[in-house]
C-alpha cells in the first residue's frame, strides 16, 4: 500500500484523493494547505487525519511516499525540489513550469534521486480515444498528414480571476488560458503528434483588460520536427464553458475529434471510415473524478501508473521531464508573442 500526501487543497486536490481512493494499492494519509479552513474541510471531508499548513511538516513523516502537488504554478518547482531532497516520490499538477527556470529546478532534483519515481499529470494522455488515435495516425490509418488545427475555447470571467489573487498573474500563474486551461490540449498535440521545432505566435488580453496581467486569447503557428504543421487558436473569453476541437487532416482521412470524441470521419474508402468511427466509437465510461466533467476520467489512469511506478521501481509513463515540455512548448508561445520572432524549442532548452 502506497501512502500518499496532498500538498494544496483547491479545486484539483479532491480530483487526486478521489483518484486514490479508487485503487486498492493507494491511500491518502496527510493533506496540507496554506489555508487552515481549506485543509481541516478536505480533510473532514475525506476522513484524513493528519494535516498542516506547512508542507515540510509532511514531507518530515517518514509515513508519506508519495506526494500530489496541487498548488499553484509559482510554487511548483520548490515544493517538487523539496519533495525530491526528501526521499518521496512525487507527481504534480499542470503547469509543472511557470518560467524556464522552474525546469532546470526540477529536473536537476529529478536526476539527483534517479531512485524516486517524478511525473507530472496530463490525464487526458490515459483516456483511450486518445490513446487508439494515437495509434491509428502512427499506423498509417490516415496516410501522410497535411495539416492539424486546433481550435480551443472556455469560458473564465473576471470574477474568477478576482477570487484567487495569483491567477492572471506574470508572477503566480505565468500566463493565462495556454498555462491554465488549455495546456492539457497543448500537451494533447504533443502526444498525438511528437515532438515540436519551432512557433510563431500571437497573444491578446481582449476582455480582462485592467483585470489579468496575461493573456485570454491566443493564435500560433506549430511547427512538428516530422515536418508537420498545425494551426491553433485558443480563448477563455468565449460564451462557451468548455470546447475543444482538432481537426485532423490526412492523405487518406480526415476527423474531426471534439471534446474527446469523434464526431466526423471522411476517408478514401468507406470501409476505412468505419474502421476510424468504430475505433473512437464513444464507448467510454463518464468521468469519475470530483471535479468538472471535462477533466475527463484520466487522473484515476495516470495516478494507477504512477503508484504502480512507486511499487515496481518502473518509469512512469509521463515523466517529469516530459510534462515539463509541455511547459516549455507554452512558454515558447509566450516567447515569440513577446518577441515578434519565430522561436525554437531548442533555445529555451
Amino acid at each position: 500500500m502506497v501512502k500518499c500526501g496532498i500538498i494544496g487543497c483547491g479545486v484539483i486536490a479532491p480530483t487526486h484523493i478521489e483518484g486514490y481512493r479508487k485503487l486498492d494499492n493507494a491511500e491518502v494519509v496527510y493533506v496540507c494547505d496554506l489555508i487552515p479552513e481549506r485543509v481541516n474541510a478536505i480533510g473532514d471531508k475525506y476522513g484524513i487525519e493528519k494535516r498542516c499548513t506547512d508542507y515540510h511538516q509532511l514531507l518530515a513523516d517518514p509515513e508519506v511516499q508519495l506526494v500530489s502537488v496541487c498548488t499553484d504554478h509559482a510554487s511548483h518547482a520548490q515544493i517538487v525540489r523539496d519533495v525530491l531532497n526528501a526521499g518521496k516520490h512525487v507527481v504534480c499538477e499542470k503547469s509543472a513550469a511557470r518560467v524556464t527556470e522552474d525546469v532546470a529546478v526540477m529536473l536537476d532534483a529529478a536526476k539527483a534521486h534517479p531512485e524516486l519515481v517524478a511525473s507530472g499529470i496530463f490525464q487526458h494522455r490515459f483516456e483511450t480515444h486518445n490513446r487508439v488515435l494515437r495509434d491509428m495516425l502512427n499506423s498509417g490509418k490516415f496516410g501522410k498528414l497535411l495539416a492539424v488545427n486546433l481550435n480551443f475555447c472556455c469560458r473564465r470571467t473576471n470574477e474568477y480571476y478576482i477570487k484567487d489573487a495569483w491567477r492572471g498573474t506574470q508572477a503566480g500563474e505565468g500566463g493565462g488560458v495556454l498555462i491554465n486551461q488549455a495546456i492539457h490540449h497543448l500537451d494533447q498535440l504533443r502526444y498525438l503528434f511528437g515532438d515540436i521545432e519551432a512557433i510563431t505566435a500571437k497573444t491578446a488580453n481582449l476582455t480582462h483588460q485592467g483585470v489579468i496581467e496575461v493573456e485570454d486569447t491566443a493564435f500560433f503557428i506549430i511547427e512538428f520536427v516530422s515536418g508537420l504543421n498545425a494551426v491553433v487558436m485558443a480563448t477563455n473569453s468565449s460564451v462557451r464553458n468548455w470546447n475543444s476541437r482538432l481537426m485532423v487532416e490526412g492523405e487518406k482521412a480526415s476527423l474531426f475529434y471534439e471534446n474527446e470524441k469523434c464526431t466526423s470521419v471522411e476517408a478514401e474508402t468507406p470501409e476505412l471510415a468505419k474502421e476510424i468511427e468504430n475505433a473512437l466509437a464513444d464507448e467510454r465510461e463518464k468521468a469519475t473524478v470530483a471535479g468538472k466533467s471535462y477533466y475527463g476520467s484520466g487522473h484515476t489512469g495516470q495516478l494507477f501508473d504512477i503508484v504502480n511506478a512507486v511499487e515496481n521501481k518502473t518509469a512512469p509513463y509521463v515523466s517529469l521531464e516530459d510534462a515539463c515540455m509541455s511547459s516549455v512548448f507554452v512558454l515558447a508561445v509566450y516567447e515569440s508573442a513577446k518577441s515578434g520572432r519565430r522561436v525554437k524549442i531548442a533555445d529555451l532548452i
